[in-house]
C-alpha cells in the first residue's frame, strides 16, 4: 500500500523533502500544506532585491527557466500535491490525523498520514514596545514584506532608515539601503556588529569601513520605542538618543515555530526548537522535523542549537526523505557556518567563537593572522585577516573567523570542511592547497594561521590579541616596539600608546640594550603583519628580555586608532 506522507510547511525543508522523496518513491502519496500563498521561495536573497542587485522579484519564486514554483508546477513537474492557504491546526498522534483549515472558505477537514514532516520554519521576533504597531516598521522576513518595503521606499520618499539589530539580515540590509542612497542607522544592544558570528576584534575590523562609509552604528544601545505621526513611524527612541526614520527594520532574530509540535506533545529541546534524533525523527518516530523549527547539534561542542539557515533546511529535507525510504541516514550536525557581505568587505565564520568555546568548557588558544588572498604582487590582491581557535590539549581546530575584502568564502569553506572531519592544527598546516600566484600564496593563510597557533600553544610565540592590547597600550608599564622601517613608522602606526619606540628589525640586536635598558620591561613587538614582530620578539628574548610579546596581526590586524607623521 502506498505510504501517506504529509508535510507541514512549504518552503525549504518541506519542499526539499517532497521533491527528494518523489524521486525515491514513485508511489508515495505526498501532500504539502502551506498556510501562506507562496511556496519554495528564496528568502535569503531578499536584501539584494532592496539593494538593486536583483531587479526581478520573480527570481526568488521562479525556476531559472522562468517557471513559477507554484502548486501546479509541483503537481505536474515534481509529482506531488501542494495545498496553499491551508493551515494545520492540530496533530492527533494517536489517530495519525492532522486537522487542517482551508483559509479560503473556512472549512476544516482531517488529513491522515503514515509519516508526518514538520517544516514549520521560524518567525521573526517582534519587539513589544510603544509604537510597534506604527506603519513603516517591518521584520523583513516574508516575501510580501520585502515587496512592501520596496514600495514604501518610493511612496514615502524614504531618506532615513533605522535597522534594529546588527546580525546577518541587519548588516545585509544596511548595505542594500546604503546602495540606494539612504541614511542608514543601526541600533544594536551588544558591543559589536555580527555578534553571533565574530569575536570583538574581528567585528571591529569590519566596523571601521562600515562607519567610514557613513553608516551610523549605535552599539550597546537599547531600543525603547517608536515615535510616529498620523499612524506612521517618524523616529526610533533608544536609551541614549532619538533617531529620525521613515522606515524601520526590526532584525533582532527569529524563533522556531514550534507551537503545533508543542501542542501535540512532542519534545522541545533546550534550544527551544523541536528535539530530533540523528535521523531527524522527533520524540514520535512517525514524525520528522527539519529546517528552522528543528534543533541542531553543534559538531564541535555537541551543544544543542537553534540555527536557522536555508542551507541546513535543504540538507535536512534530503536526509528525511532518505530515511522515510528506510536508508537510516544520520545527520551529523552543524558548525554554524555563515558569511556576510557588507560594502566591499566580507565576514565569515565556522565552528566556535570565544564565547561558545568558553560555554562548552573548552580550554582554547587563538591567534589573529593577516595577509592577502593571493600573492601581494598580483593585480587584484585583497586584504584578509583570519582568526583561528584550537583546543590547547588536543590542538584540534574548534573555530575560525575570516574578514577582508576578498577570498573570505574560500577560506571559510575550507575551514568548515576541515572542522567537519576533526582536523588538527598540524592537519591544516599540511593540507595541499592549490597554489599559483593569481589564486594563492605558497603557504595559504589557513596554513600560516595554523603554524602561528602551534607556535603559540608550544610557547615559541608569546602574542597578545588586539582587543587586549587596546587597553594595555595606555598603561605606562608597557612599551610598543615597532620594528618596521622609519618610513613605515612615520606613514602609519598604532595611536594612543603611553610608550612607543621605532626600533627597526635590523637594529634590534645592536641597539636594543641601549634604547631598552630594562630587561624586565613589558614589551610588545609590532610590525605590519607580525612576521617581523615575531622575529623581534625572539631576538629580544635571546638578548635576555623577560617580558616580551608580539602583537597579533600587528598594524594589518589592528582595528583601532592609528596616527601618522613625526612622533612627538
Amino acid at each position: 500500500m502506498a505510504k501517506k506522507v504529509l508535510i507541514i510547511g512549504g518552503v525549504a525543508a518541506g519542499m526539499k523533502t517532497a521533491s527528494r522523496l518523489r524521486r525515491r518513491d514513485k508511489d508515495a502519496e505526498i501532500t504539502v500544506l502551506e498556510r501562506g500563498q507562496q511556496v519554495s521561495y528564496g528568502a535569503c536573497g531578499f536584501p539584494y532585491y532592496i539593494g538593486g542587485d536583483v531587479e526581478d522579484f520573480t527570481s526568488f519564486t521562479h525556476t531559472p527557466q522562468g517557471f513559477a514554483r507554484d502548486a501546479e508546477f509541483f503537481k505536474t513537474v515534481k509529482g506531488f500535491d501542494v495545498l496553499t492557504g491551508h493551515e494545520a491546526q492540530k496533530i492527533d498522534r494517536a489517530r495519525k490525523i492532522v486537522t487542517v483549515l482551508d483559509k479560503a472558505d473556512g472549512t476544516v477537514k482531517e488529513m491522515q498520514y503514515d509519516v508526518l514532516i514538520l517544516g514549520t520554519g521560524s518567525i521573526p521576533v517582534k519587539l513589544p514596545l510603544p509604537g510597534a504597531e506604527l506603519g513603516g516598521i517591518h521584520n523583513f522576513w516574508f516575501p510580501w514584506e520585502t515587496l512592501q518595503v520596496k514600495a514604501e521606499m518610493q511612496e514615502y520618499k524614504v531618506t532615513d532608515v533605522v535597522i534594529v539589530g546588527a546580525g546577518l539580515i541587519g548588516m545585509e540590509l544596511a548595505e542594500a539601503f546604503h546602495k540606494q542612497g539612504l541614511t542608514v542607522n543601526i541600533v544594536e544592544m551588544q558591543d559589536r556588529i555580527l555578534p553571533q558570528m565574530l569575536d570583538l576584534e574581528m567585528a571591529d575590523l569590519v566596523k571601521k569601513p562600515v562607519e567610514k562609509a557613513g553608516i551610523r552604528l549605535y552599539l550597546q544601545e537599547k531600543t525603547l520605542g517608536f515615535e510616529g505621526v498620523n499612524g506612521r513611524v517618524t523616529a526610533v527612541k533608544t536609551d541614549k538618543r532619538t533617531i529620525p526614520a521613515q522606515l524601520v527594520i526590526v532584525a533582532v532574530g527569529v524563533r522556531p515555530n514550534v507551537e503545533l509540535a508543542k501542542a501535540a506533545g512532542l519534545e522541545i529541546g533546550p534550544s527551544g526548537a523541536i528535539a530530533v534524533n540523528e535521523y531527524l525523527q522527533t520524540s514520535d518516530p512517525s514524525i520528522y522535523a527539519g529546517g528552522d523549527c528543528a534543533e541542531n547539534t553543534n559538531i564541535v561542542s555537541k551543544a544543542k542549537m537553534f540555527a536557522p539557515m536555508g542551507s541546513t533546511a535543504n540538507k535536512h529535507g534530503r536526509v528525511i526523505a532518505d530515511n522515510i525510504c528506510g536508508d537510516g541516514i544520520k545527520y551529523p550536525g552543524i558548525l554554524g557556518t555563515g558569511i556576510c557581505q557588507i560594502l566591499n568587505w566580507q565576514a565569515g565564520s565556522t565552528g566556535l567563537n570565544e564565547r561558545a568555546a568558553r560555554a562548552a568548557g573548552i580550554e582554547f588558544e587563538s591567534v589573529v593572522v593577516p595577509g592577502f588572498d593571493r600573492l601581494g604582487y598580483m593585480p587584484g590582491a585583497q586584504r584578509l585577516v583570519l582568526k583561528l581557535l584550537a583546543d590547547v590539549k588536543t590542538q584540534k581546530v574548534i573555530g575560525a573567523q575570516v574578514v577582508g575584502t576578498g577570498g573570505v568564502d574560500k577560506r571559510v569553506d575550507a575551514l568548515a570542511t576541515a572542522l567537519s572531519f576533526g582536523a588538527t592544527l598540524e592537519d591544516l598546516s599540511n593540507i595541499d592547497f592549490a597554489y599559483a600566484p593569481p589564486f594563492n600564496g605558497p603557504i595559504d593563510n589557513i596554513a600560516t594561521a595554523a603554524n602561528v597557533l602551534m607556535n603559540k600553544i608550544c610557547g615559541r610565540l608569546r602574542s597578545i590579541n588586539p582587543k587586549d592590547f587596546k587597553e594595555l597600550r595606555q598603561n605606562c608599564e608597557y612599551t610598543l616596539v615597532d620594528v618596521r622601517s622609519p618610513g613605515e613608522f612615520k606613514a602609519n602606526r598604532i595611536a594612543g600608546c603611553a610608550n612607543i619606540i621605532n626600533l627597526p628589525l635590523g637594529k634590534v640586536r645592536s641597539e636594543a640594550e641601549t634604547v631598552l635598558p630594562d630587561k624586565e620591561a613589558k614589551l610588545v613587538c609590532s610590525c605590519q603583519i607580525n612576521l617581523r614582530g615575531y622575529e623581534g620578539e625572539t631576538m629580544l628574548r635571546a638578548l635576555g628580555y623577560k617580558n616580551v610579546q608580539s602583537l597579533e596581526g600587528s598594524l594589518s590586524g589592528w582595528p583601532y586608532e592609528t596616527e601618522s607623521g613625526d612622533k612627538k
